[in-house]
Protein backbone atom coordinates (compact mmCIF):
# COMPACT_ATOMS: atom_id res chain seq x y z
CA UNK A 1 0.00 0.00 0.00
CA UNK A 2 1.11 3.46 -0.78
CA UNK A 3 2.42 5.27 2.68
CA UNK A 4 4.05 9.12 3.02
CA UNK A 5 7.69 8.37 4.03
CA UNK A 6 11.53 8.05 2.77
CA UNK A 7 12.77 4.97 4.80
CA UNK A 8 11.47 3.14 7.17
CA UNK A 9 14.03 3.07 9.05
CA UNK A 10 13.87 6.74 9.18
CA UNK A 11 10.47 7.36 9.65
CA UNK A 12 10.90 8.05 13.57
CA UNK A 13 12.99 10.36 13.54
CA UNK A 14 11.26 12.29 10.80
CA UNK A 15 7.99 12.36 13.07
CA UNK A 16 9.27 13.56 16.13
CA UNK A 17 11.65 16.26 14.66
CA UNK A 18 8.11 17.52 12.73
CA UNK A 19 6.42 17.03 15.98
CA UNK A 20 8.57 19.59 17.79
CA UNK A 21 8.44 21.50 14.48
CA UNK A 22 4.76 22.18 15.16
CA UNK A 23 2.13 24.05 17.83
CA UNK A 24 1.94 21.05 19.52
CA UNK A 25 5.69 20.79 20.26
CA UNK A 26 6.51 24.13 20.94
CA UNK A 27 7.12 23.81 24.56
CA UNK A 28 9.01 20.92 23.64
CA UNK A 29 12.98 19.80 22.88
CA UNK A 30 14.69 16.60 22.52
CA UNK A 31 18.05 15.11 23.72
CA UNK A 32 21.43 15.80 21.43
CA UNK A 33 23.03 12.04 20.58
CA UNK A 34 23.39 9.10 18.77
CA UNK A 35 20.69 8.16 16.15
CA UNK A 36 19.07 5.86 18.22
CA UNK A 37 18.71 7.99 20.76
CA UNK A 38 14.72 9.34 20.16
CA UNK A 39 13.99 11.33 23.52
CA UNK A 40 11.37 13.83 24.15
CA UNK A 41 11.21 16.58 26.77
CA UNK A 42 9.65 19.18 28.45
CA UNK A 43 11.48 22.15 27.49
CA UNK A 44 10.93 23.81 30.90
CA UNK A 45 11.45 20.96 33.65
CA UNK A 46 13.44 22.26 36.65
CA UNK A 47 13.81 19.22 38.45
CA UNK A 48 12.27 20.25 41.27
CA UNK A 49 9.19 17.62 41.25
CA UNK A 50 8.69 13.97 40.57
CA UNK A 51 9.98 13.23 36.82
CA UNK A 52 8.02 11.08 34.92
CA UNK A 53 9.19 9.04 32.00
CA UNK A 54 7.24 6.60 29.28
CA UNK A 55 8.35 5.21 26.37
CA UNK A 56 8.36 2.34 23.89
CA UNK A 57 8.40 1.14 20.30
CA UNK A 58 6.50 4.20 17.89
CA UNK A 59 3.74 3.64 15.44
CA UNK A 60 1.51 4.21 18.66
CA UNK A 61 1.21 7.87 18.51
CA UNK A 62 0.38 10.31 19.68
CA UNK A 63 2.24 8.18 22.86
CA UNK A 64 3.91 8.65 23.99
CA UNK A 65 6.01 11.77 22.85
CA UNK A 66 2.39 13.26 22.68
CA UNK A 67 1.79 13.44 26.01
CA UNK A 68 4.96 15.10 27.06
CA UNK A 69 4.08 18.33 28.80
CA UNK A 70 2.75 19.90 32.16
CA UNK A 71 0.78 17.60 34.19
CA UNK A 72 2.05 14.33 32.11
CA UNK A 73 5.08 13.59 31.19
CA UNK A 74 8.37 14.70 31.87
CA UNK A 75 9.94 13.16 28.73
CA UNK A 76 9.39 9.94 26.28
CA UNK A 77 11.86 7.58 25.12
CA UNK A 78 10.99 6.50 21.60
CA UNK A 79 12.05 3.11 20.05
CA UNK A 80 11.99 2.32 16.46
CA UNK A 81 8.72 1.11 14.99
CA UNK A 82 7.33 -1.55 17.17
CA UNK A 83 10.44 -1.93 18.91
CA UNK A 84 11.71 -0.87 22.56
CA UNK A 85 14.07 1.92 22.85
CA UNK A 86 17.53 1.00 23.39
CA UNK A 87 18.80 1.00 27.44
CA UNK A 88 21.61 3.39 26.56
CA UNK A 89 18.18 5.99 25.40
CA UNK A 90 16.52 5.16 28.21
CA UNK A 91 19.60 5.99 30.98
CA UNK A 92 20.22 9.68 29.27
CA UNK A 93 16.25 10.43 29.60
CA UNK A 94 16.51 9.64 33.38
CA UNK A 95 19.46 11.39 34.16
CA UNK A 96 18.47 14.38 32.20
CA UNK A 97 15.21 14.67 34.09
CA UNK A 98 15.98 13.42 37.85
CA UNK A 99 16.36 16.08 40.40
CA UNK A 100 16.43 15.39 43.92
CA UNK A 101 12.27 14.15 43.93
CA UNK A 102 13.38 11.14 41.89
CA UNK A 103 11.95 9.52 38.93
CA UNK A 104 9.32 7.28 37.37
CA UNK A 105 9.17 4.80 34.85
CA UNK A 106 5.69 3.84 33.42
CA UNK A 107 6.17 1.17 30.84
CA UNK A 108 3.87 -1.37 29.22
CA UNK A 109 3.78 -4.99 29.77
CA UNK A 110 6.24 -6.36 27.18
CA UNK A 111 9.46 -8.00 27.09
CA UNK A 112 11.81 -5.70 25.79
CA UNK A 113 10.48 -2.84 27.21
CA UNK A 114 10.30 -4.67 30.79
CA UNK A 115 13.55 -5.60 30.61
CA UNK A 116 15.47 -2.46 29.01
CA UNK A 117 13.80 -0.22 31.07
CA UNK A 118 14.52 -2.40 34.34
CA UNK A 119 18.13 -2.34 33.23
CA UNK A 120 18.62 1.63 33.09
CA UNK A 121 16.83 1.66 36.50
CA UNK A 122 19.41 0.00 38.05
CA UNK A 123 21.97 1.65 36.22
CA UNK A 124 20.14 4.97 37.69
CA UNK A 125 19.91 3.53 40.91
CA UNK A 126 23.56 2.56 40.86
CA UNK A 127 24.78 6.26 40.17
CA UNK A 128 22.69 7.61 42.96
CA UNK A 129 19.22 8.49 41.63
CA UNK A 130 16.06 8.00 42.84
CA UNK A 131 13.89 5.51 40.39
CA UNK A 132 10.81 3.27 40.78
CA UNK A 133 9.28 1.46 37.85
CA UNK A 134 5.41 0.78 37.49
CA UNK A 135 4.29 -2.20 35.06
CA UNK A 136 0.62 -1.52 33.14
CA UNK A 137 -0.75 -4.35 31.62
CA UNK A 138 -4.61 -3.45 30.98
CA UNK A 139 -5.55 -5.61 28.19
CA UNK A 140 -8.07 -8.52 28.89
CA UNK A 141 -7.87 -9.83 25.89
CA UNK A 142 -6.09 -12.86 27.58
CA UNK A 143 -7.53 -12.80 31.14
CA UNK A 144 -6.37 -10.59 33.77
CA UNK A 145 -3.12 -12.03 34.22
CA UNK A 146 0.39 -10.98 34.54
CA UNK A 147 1.32 -11.57 30.67
CA UNK A 148 -1.40 -8.94 29.95
CA UNK A 149 0.13 -6.49 27.44
CA UNK A 150 -0.04 -2.74 28.09
CA UNK A 151 -2.11 -0.87 25.85
CA UNK A 152 -4.62 2.61 25.91
CA UNK A 153 -5.09 2.51 29.21
CA UNK A 154 -1.05 3.65 29.66
CA UNK A 155 -2.19 6.65 29.09
CA UNK A 156 -4.76 6.81 31.61
CA UNK A 157 -2.07 5.90 34.02
CA UNK A 158 0.81 8.96 31.86
CA UNK A 159 -2.56 11.05 33.36
CA UNK A 160 -3.18 10.48 36.47
CA UNK A 161 0.83 10.12 37.72
CA UNK A 162 1.44 13.22 36.22
CA UNK A 163 -1.65 15.45 38.10
CA UNK A 164 0.30 13.98 41.22
CA UNK A 165 3.67 14.86 40.43
CA UNK A 166 2.42 18.36 39.23
CA UNK A 167 0.62 18.49 42.85
CA UNK A 168 4.05 18.60 44.47
CA UNK A 169 3.39 14.65 45.65
CA UNK A 170 6.33 12.35 46.50
CA UNK A 171 8.06 9.45 44.62
CA UNK A 172 6.16 7.15 46.79
CA UNK A 173 3.38 8.99 46.61
CA UNK A 174 3.23 8.78 42.78
CA UNK A 175 4.12 5.75 42.13
CA UNK A 176 1.49 4.39 44.68
CA UNK A 177 -1.37 6.21 42.70
CA UNK A 178 -0.19 5.08 39.84
CA UNK A 179 0.21 1.33 40.82
CA UNK A 180 -3.31 1.61 42.06
CA UNK A 181 -4.65 2.75 38.87
CA UNK A 182 -2.69 0.34 36.78
CA UNK A 183 -4.31 -2.34 38.56
CA UNK A 184 -7.61 -1.08 38.63
CA UNK A 185 -8.01 -0.99 34.48
CA UNK A 186 -9.09 -2.84 31.82
CA UNK A 187 -9.03 -2.56 28.32
CA UNK A 188 -9.85 -4.49 24.45
CA UNK A 189 -9.73 -3.85 21.13
CA UNK A 190 -11.45 -4.47 18.02
CA UNK A 191 -10.56 -3.68 14.59
CA UNK A 192 -11.89 -4.14 10.69
CA UNK A 193 -7.76 -4.47 9.70
CA UNK A 194 -4.47 -5.30 10.92
CA UNK A 195 -1.68 -2.50 10.63
CA UNK A 196 0.79 -2.08 7.80
CA UNK A 197 4.08 -1.50 8.67
CA UNK A 198 5.67 0.18 6.09
CA UNK A 199 5.70 -2.54 3.67
CA UNK A 200 4.42 -2.47 0.26
CA UNK A 201 3.65 -6.12 -0.38
CA UNK A 202 2.11 -6.96 3.03
CA UNK A 203 -1.12 -8.83 2.59
CA UNK A 204 -4.23 -8.36 4.82
CA UNK A 205 -4.88 -10.78 7.56
CA UNK A 206 -8.79 -9.83 7.96
CA UNK A 207 -11.64 -10.87 5.25
CA UNK A 208 -13.90 -8.13 3.89
CA UNK A 209 -16.44 -10.29 6.51
CA UNK A 210 -14.32 -10.48 9.37
CA UNK A 211 -13.43 -8.77 12.96
CA UNK A 212 -10.88 -9.24 15.01
CA UNK A 213 -11.61 -8.80 19.07
CA UNK A 214 -9.09 -8.80 21.54
CA UNK A 215 -6.12 -7.69 19.47
CA UNK A 216 -3.17 -6.10 20.60
CA UNK A 217 -1.36 -2.98 18.84
CA UNK A 218 1.18 -4.19 17.50
CA UNK A 219 -0.67 -6.09 14.42
CA UNK A 220 -0.74 -8.99 16.59
CA UNK A 221 -3.62 -11.55 15.81
CA UNK A 222 -6.72 -11.09 18.02
CA UNK A 223 -7.81 -13.47 20.14
CA UNK A 224 -11.21 -14.10 18.45
CA UNK A 225 -11.99 -13.16 14.74
CA UNK A 226 -16.16 -12.72 14.66
CA UNK A 227 -18.56 -12.05 11.87
CA UNK A 228 -18.29 -8.44 10.18
CA UNK A 229 -21.66 -6.39 11.87
CA UNK A 230 -23.45 -3.26 12.04
CA UNK A 231 -21.33 -0.83 14.70
CA UNK A 232 -24.16 -1.22 17.21
CA UNK A 233 -23.29 -5.28 17.51
CA UNK A 234 -19.70 -4.80 17.14
CA UNK A 235 -19.90 -2.05 19.95
CA UNK A 236 -21.77 -4.29 21.99
CA UNK A 237 -19.65 -7.70 21.75
CA UNK A 238 -16.43 -5.49 22.71
CA UNK A 239 -18.53 -3.36 25.08
CA UNK A 240 -19.80 -7.09 26.97
CA UNK A 241 -16.12 -8.43 26.70
CA UNK A 242 -14.90 -5.92 28.73
CA UNK A 243 -17.64 -5.64 31.47
CA UNK A 244 -17.57 -9.59 32.04
CA UNK A 245 -13.61 -9.12 32.81
CA UNK A 246 -14.19 -6.46 34.98
CA UNK A 247 -14.74 -6.94 39.18
CA UNK A 248 -17.53 -5.07 40.93
CA UNK A 249 -20.56 -2.89 39.71
CA UNK A 250 -19.66 0.39 40.83
CA UNK A 251 -19.22 3.57 38.22
CA UNK A 252 -16.87 4.07 35.99
CA UNK A 253 -14.44 6.39 33.56
CA UNK A 254 -14.69 4.98 29.98
CA UNK A 255 -11.35 5.66 27.22
CA UNK A 256 -12.64 5.20 23.71
CA UNK A 257 -9.75 4.66 21.71
CA UNK A 258 -9.43 4.86 18.31
CA UNK A 259 -6.74 2.36 16.84
CA UNK A 260 -5.21 4.59 13.77
CA UNK A 261 -7.50 5.28 10.45
CA UNK A 262 -11.03 5.61 11.88
CA UNK A 263 -11.98 9.40 10.69
CA UNK A 264 -14.11 10.99 13.32
CA UNK A 265 -17.66 10.92 11.96
CA UNK A 266 -17.07 6.83 12.45
CA UNK A 267 -15.66 7.67 16.11
CA UNK A 268 -18.26 9.97 17.54
CA UNK A 269 -20.72 7.06 16.15
CA UNK A 270 -18.87 4.37 17.81
CA UNK A 271 -19.03 6.88 21.00
CA UNK A 272 -23.34 7.00 20.40
CA UNK A 273 -23.14 2.55 20.51
CA UNK A 274 -21.78 2.49 23.04
CA UNK A 275 -24.16 4.49 24.42
CA UNK A 276 -26.41 1.40 23.67
CA UNK A 277 -24.52 -1.01 25.82
CA UNK A 278 -25.09 -2.67 28.99
CA UNK A 279 -21.68 -0.96 30.26
CA UNK A 280 -22.85 2.78 29.38
CA UNK A 281 -25.00 2.44 31.99
CA UNK A 282 -22.39 2.09 34.48
CA UNK A 283 -20.26 4.97 32.91
CA UNK A 284 -19.85 8.26 34.74
CA UNK A 285 -17.30 9.68 32.98
CA UNK A 286 -15.62 9.53 29.45
CA UNK A 287 -12.60 10.24 27.79
CA UNK A 288 -12.74 10.47 23.86
CA UNK A 289 -13.06 9.18 21.61
CA UNK A 290 -9.45 9.91 20.00
CA UNK A 291 -6.60 8.33 19.15
CA UNK A 292 -4.31 7.99 22.65
CA UNK A 293 -2.95 4.93 21.60
CA UNK A 294 -2.80 4.01 17.91
CA UNK A 295 -1.61 1.45 15.92
CA UNK A 296 0.04 2.80 12.84
CA UNK A 297 -3.30 2.70 10.77
CA UNK A 298 -5.13 0.05 12.06
CA UNK A 299 -8.75 0.86 11.43
CA UNK A 300 -10.30 -0.53 15.01
CA UNK A 301 -10.66 1.20 18.47
CA UNK A 302 -10.21 0.18 22.52
CA UNK A 303 -12.67 0.24 25.44
CA UNK A 304 -10.80 1.31 28.87
CA UNK A 305 -12.56 0.93 31.87
CA UNK A 306 -11.15 2.35 35.21
CA UNK A 307 -12.85 2.65 38.53
CA UNK A 308 -14.90 6.25 39.64
CA UNK A 309 -12.29 6.42 42.25
CA UNK A 310 -12.08 10.05 43.90
CA UNK A 311 -8.37 10.35 43.78
CA UNK A 312 -8.61 8.97 39.78
CA UNK A 313 -11.02 11.33 39.04
CA UNK A 314 -9.53 14.27 40.62
CA UNK A 315 -6.41 13.69 38.71
CA UNK A 316 -7.69 12.89 35.39
CA UNK A 317 -9.86 16.41 35.95
CA UNK A 318 -6.84 18.10 36.23
CA UNK A 319 -5.05 20.68 34.22
CA UNK A 320 -2.81 19.17 31.29
CA UNK A 321 -0.71 20.74 28.64
CA UNK A 322 -0.23 18.50 25.86
CA UNK A 323 -2.41 18.87 23.06
CA UNK A 324 -2.95 14.95 22.61
CA UNK A 325 -4.92 14.63 25.93
CA UNK A 326 -8.42 15.31 25.03
CA UNK A 327 -9.77 15.40 28.76
CA UNK A 328 -12.63 14.23 30.21
CA UNK A 329 -16.46 14.97 30.44
CA UNK A 330 -19.68 13.65 32.46
CA UNK A 331 -21.12 10.98 30.49
CA UNK A 332 -25.14 10.95 30.27
CA UNK A 333 -28.03 11.92 27.64
CA UNK A 334 -27.69 14.21 25.07
CA UNK A 335 -28.28 17.93 26.27
CA UNK A 336 -31.44 19.82 24.18
CA UNK A 337 -32.97 22.60 23.92
CA UNK A 338 -36.87 22.95 22.49
CA UNK A 339 -36.97 23.42 18.81
CA UNK A 340 -38.65 26.71 17.13
CA UNK A 341 -41.83 25.89 15.04
CA UNK A 342 -41.29 25.44 11.32
CA UNK A 343 -43.90 26.65 8.55
CA UNK A 344 -45.95 23.50 8.05
CA UNK A 345 -45.08 20.91 4.96
CA UNK A 346 -48.25 19.90 4.06
CA UNK A 347 -50.71 23.42 4.32
CA UNK A 348 -53.24 22.08 1.70
CA UNK A 349 -55.55 19.16 2.38
CA UNK A 350 -54.52 16.16 0.39
CA UNK A 351 -56.48 15.24 -2.17
CA UNK A 352 -56.50 12.80 -5.70
CA UNK A 353 -56.13 12.97 -8.81
CA UNK A 354 -55.45 9.13 -10.97
CA UNK A 355 -53.04 10.89 -13.31
CA UNK A 356 -50.50 12.82 -11.43
CA UNK A 357 -50.53 9.93 -9.06
CA UNK A 358 -49.64 7.53 -11.45
CA UNK A 359 -46.78 10.57 -12.92
CA UNK A 360 -45.39 10.66 -9.12
CA UNK A 361 -45.30 6.57 -8.96
CA UNK A 362 -43.47 5.93 -11.84
CA UNK A 363 -40.67 8.69 -11.78
CA UNK A 364 -40.33 7.99 -8.22
CA UNK A 365 -39.80 4.29 -8.86
CA UNK A 366 -37.47 5.28 -11.69
CA UNK A 367 -35.11 7.25 -9.45
CA UNK A 368 -34.96 4.39 -7.02
CA UNK A 369 -34.38 1.73 -9.41
CA UNK A 370 -31.42 3.71 -10.87
CA UNK A 371 -29.80 4.56 -7.72
CA UNK A 372 -26.77 1.72 -8.09
CA UNK A 373 -26.16 2.85 -11.52
CA UNK A 374 -26.58 6.34 -11.23
CA UNK A 375 -24.30 6.20 -7.89
CA UNK A 376 -21.70 4.14 -9.90
CA UNK A 377 -21.87 7.04 -12.54
CA UNK A 378 -21.24 9.96 -9.88
CA UNK A 379 -18.21 7.91 -8.85
CA UNK A 380 -16.35 8.86 -12.46
CA UNK A 381 -16.98 12.49 -11.55
CA UNK A 382 -18.30 13.49 -8.03
CA UNK A 383 -18.50 11.90 -4.72
CA UNK A 384 -20.79 8.81 -5.74
CA UNK A 385 -23.76 9.55 -3.77
CA UNK A 386 -25.80 11.66 -6.80
CA UNK A 387 -28.22 7.99 -6.80
CA UNK A 388 -28.91 7.92 -3.15
CA UNK A 389 -29.52 11.51 -3.45
CA UNK A 390 -31.96 11.22 -6.01
CA UNK A 391 -33.83 8.05 -4.41
CA UNK A 392 -33.87 9.02 -0.81
CA UNK A 393 -36.04 12.22 -2.34
CA UNK A 394 -38.28 9.88 -4.34
CA UNK A 395 -38.67 7.85 -1.58
CA UNK A 396 -39.71 10.77 0.76
CA UNK A 397 -42.28 11.67 -1.88
CA UNK A 398 -43.36 8.27 -1.95
CA UNK A 399 -44.11 8.11 1.89
CA UNK A 400 -45.70 11.06 1.51
CA UNK A 401 -48.16 10.42 -1.59
CA UNK A 402 -51.54 10.35 0.63
CA UNK A 403 -50.94 13.80 2.17
CA UNK A 404 -49.95 15.65 -1.23
CA UNK A 405 -52.88 17.68 -2.65
CA UNK A 406 -52.30 15.94 -5.76
CA UNK A 407 -55.50 17.53 -6.98
CA UNK A 408 -54.54 20.83 -6.95
CA UNK A 409 -51.32 21.13 -9.70
CA UNK A 410 -50.08 24.64 -7.69
CA UNK A 411 -50.49 23.38 -4.60
CA UNK A 412 -48.68 20.50 -5.38
CA UNK A 413 -45.61 21.90 -6.56
CA UNK A 414 -45.14 24.14 -3.35
CA UNK A 415 -45.65 20.79 -1.10
CA UNK A 416 -42.94 19.07 -3.00
CA UNK A 417 -40.94 22.15 -2.53
CA UNK A 418 -40.97 22.04 1.33
CA UNK A 419 -40.70 18.59 1.21
CA UNK A 420 -37.82 18.51 -0.25
CA UNK A 421 -36.30 21.43 1.69
CA UNK A 422 -36.95 19.83 4.66
CA UNK A 423 -36.10 16.42 3.93
CA UNK A 424 -33.68 15.80 0.43
CA UNK A 425 -29.70 16.04 1.18
CA UNK A 426 -27.12 17.54 -1.31
CA UNK A 427 -27.32 20.15 -3.64
CA UNK A 428 -29.37 18.67 -6.01
CA UNK A 429 -32.31 18.42 -3.36
CA UNK A 430 -32.14 22.05 -2.88
CA UNK A 431 -31.94 23.03 -6.49
CA UNK A 432 -35.38 20.86 -7.02
CA UNK A 433 -36.84 22.44 -4.18
CA UNK A 434 -36.00 25.63 -5.34
CA UNK A 435 -37.68 24.96 -8.59
CA UNK A 436 -40.89 23.66 -7.25
CA UNK A 437 -41.18 26.19 -4.57
CA UNK A 438 -40.55 28.98 -7.02
CA UNK A 439 -43.29 27.04 -9.75
CA UNK A 440 -45.93 26.82 -6.61
CA UNK A 441 -46.40 30.46 -6.56
CA UNK A 442 -47.49 30.15 -10.18
CA UNK A 443 -50.80 29.27 -11.00
CA UNK A 444 -49.75 27.95 -14.85
CA UNK A 445 -47.08 25.53 -13.74
CA UNK A 446 -45.76 25.79 -17.33
CA UNK A 447 -44.72 29.27 -16.78
CA UNK A 448 -44.19 28.36 -12.85
CA UNK A 449 -41.51 25.44 -14.12
CA UNK A 450 -39.95 27.88 -16.14
CA UNK A 451 -39.41 30.77 -13.35
CA UNK A 452 -38.36 28.22 -10.98
CA UNK A 453 -35.74 27.03 -13.43
CA UNK A 454 -34.16 30.54 -13.54
CA UNK A 455 -34.17 30.48 -9.75
CA UNK A 456 -31.74 27.56 -9.66
CA UNK A 457 -29.62 29.25 -11.89
CA UNK A 458 -29.53 32.21 -9.58
CA UNK A 459 -28.66 30.34 -6.53
CA UNK A 460 -26.67 27.42 -8.26
CA UNK A 461 -24.68 29.72 -10.18
CA UNK A 462 -24.83 27.31 -13.08
CA UNK A 463 -25.77 27.80 -16.83
CA UNK A 464 -26.69 26.08 -19.90
CA UNK A 465 -23.50 24.26 -21.26
CA UNK A 466 -22.08 23.72 -17.64
CA UNK A 467 -22.37 19.95 -17.57
CA UNK A 468 -24.73 19.90 -14.85
CA UNK A 469 -28.61 18.79 -14.94
CA UNK A 470 -30.08 22.05 -16.25
CA UNK A 471 -28.81 21.14 -19.18
CA UNK A 472 -31.72 18.16 -19.36
CA UNK A 473 -33.87 20.21 -17.57
CA UNK A 474 -33.75 23.10 -18.96
CA UNK A 475 -34.95 21.77 -22.78
CA UNK A 476 -37.36 20.16 -21.13
CA UNK A 477 -38.76 22.89 -19.36
CA UNK A 478 -38.86 25.05 -22.39
CA UNK A 479 -40.65 22.21 -24.42
CA UNK A 480 -43.24 22.26 -21.91
CA UNK A 481 -43.33 26.08 -22.14
CA UNK A 482 -43.63 26.03 -25.73
CA UNK A 483 -46.93 23.71 -25.39
CA UNK A 484 -44.98 20.27 -26.74
CA UNK A 485 -46.11 17.12 -25.49
CA UNK A 486 -44.50 15.77 -22.52
CA UNK A 487 -42.91 12.70 -25.02
CA UNK A 488 -41.54 15.74 -26.86
CA UNK A 489 -40.16 16.83 -23.56
CA UNK A 490 -38.63 13.89 -22.78
CA UNK A 491 -36.68 13.64 -26.33
CA UNK A 492 -35.39 17.20 -25.40
CA UNK A 493 -34.23 16.00 -21.41
CA UNK A 494 -32.21 13.16 -23.45
CA UNK A 495 -30.75 14.44 -25.99
CA UNK A 496 -29.52 17.63 -23.13
CA UNK A 497 -28.27 14.28 -20.89
CA UNK A 498 -26.46 12.84 -23.85
CA UNK A 499 -24.88 16.24 -24.79
CA UNK A 500 -23.01 16.21 -21.60
CA UNK A 501 -21.12 13.61 -22.26
CA UNK A 502 -18.99 16.27 -24.43
CA UNK A 503 -19.23 19.07 -22.45
CA UNK A 504 -16.58 21.04 -20.29
CA UNK A 505 -17.50 20.58 -16.28
CA UNK A 506 -17.64 24.58 -14.95
CA UNK A 507 -20.04 23.96 -11.90
CA UNK A 508 -20.03 21.46 -9.56
CA UNK A 509 -17.71 18.57 -8.36
CA UNK A 510 -16.83 17.62 -11.78
CA UNK A 511 -15.18 20.95 -12.42
CA UNK A 512 -12.26 20.17 -10.21
CA UNK A 513 -11.90 16.19 -12.61
CA UNK A 514 -9.40 16.98 -15.48
CA UNK A 515 -11.38 16.96 -18.55
CA UNK A 516 -10.04 13.60 -20.07
CA UNK A 517 -11.63 12.00 -17.00
CA UNK A 518 -14.87 12.66 -18.05
CA UNK A 519 -15.23 11.79 -21.99
CA UNK A 520 -17.74 9.99 -23.00
CA UNK A 521 -19.29 10.58 -19.46
CA UNK A 522 -22.53 11.96 -18.93
CA UNK A 523 -22.99 14.51 -15.73
CA UNK A 524 -25.31 11.68 -13.39
CA UNK A 525 -27.82 14.96 -12.55
CA UNK A 526 -28.89 15.39 -16.36
CA UNK A 527 -29.09 11.73 -16.76
CA UNK A 528 -31.16 11.38 -13.65
CA UNK A 529 -33.70 14.24 -14.95
CA UNK A 530 -33.29 12.58 -18.73
CA UNK A 531 -34.23 9.01 -16.43
CA UNK A 532 -37.54 10.99 -14.80
CA UNK A 533 -38.95 12.34 -17.63
CA UNK A 534 -38.49 9.03 -19.79
CA UNK A 535 -40.26 7.53 -16.58
CA UNK A 536 -43.35 9.84 -16.59
CA UNK A 537 -43.55 9.69 -20.39
CA UNK A 538 -43.91 6.14 -20.33
CA UNK A 539 -46.61 6.28 -17.77
CA UNK A 540 -48.93 7.89 -19.71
Amino acid sequence: MKRFFNQRETIVSESLEGLLRSPAGASLCRLEGDDDIHVVLRRDWTKDQVALLSGGGSGHEPAHAGFVGKGMLTGAICGQLFASPGVDAILAAIRAVTGEAGCLLIVKNYTGDRLNFGIAAEQAKALGLRVDLVIVGDDIALGRTDRARGIAGTVLVHKIAGAAAEAGRTLDEVAALARKAAASLGSIGLALSDCNVFTRDQKPRLGDNEAELGLGIHGEAGVERIPMAGLDALMAVTADKLEAAMPGKGSLVVLLNMLGSVPPIEAYALLDGFSRTGLAARTRWIIGPAPVMTALDMNGFSLTVLPDDPDFIEALSAQAAPHAWPGMAAFGAVATIPSPDLPATFIEPPSDDTLLRRLIQSGADALIGHEAALNALDAKCGDGDAGSTFAEAARQVLRSLDALPLAAPQALLATLGRLMARHSGGSSGVLLSILMTTAGHEPDWRKGLQEGASRMQAYGGAKPGDRTMLDALLPAIAALQAGQSLAQATQAARAGADATRHMKARAGRASYIPADQLADIPDPGAEAIAILFEALSASV
